[in-house]
């Protein structure tokens, strides 16, 4: 009963020294990023701003409302590929 006890003493404990393990590797990460230059922050800024303009360019307006007919005919391939499934 002793080494039970013993061995879950030293599994909570070896849990939460690697939970402070893991937090004091996030602060080196903050650290690293006070360390970028104003210019590459500024590079970055761009980078996204860049990005996100191409997706929004690529993204179509709007699609067009289905037809009835059209609904019905996805709805019934839907079902044929969820039956499908099921076997």
């Amino acid at each position: 009963m002793r080494r039970m006890r013993f061995l879950t003493l030293f599994l909570v404990i070896s849990l939460s020294a690697s939970g402070a393990l893991a937090q004091g590797k996030g602060q080196e990460g903050k650290q690293r990023s006070q360390q970028m230059s104003e210019q590459d922050r500024q590079r970055m800024r761009d980078d996204m701003r860049d990005a996100y303009r191409d997706r929004d360019r690529a993204r179509p307006d709007r699609q067009r409302p289905m037809s009835r007919e059209e609904r019905d005919k996805l709805r019934r391939d839907v079902e044929d590929a969820n039956k499908g499934l099921r076997r």
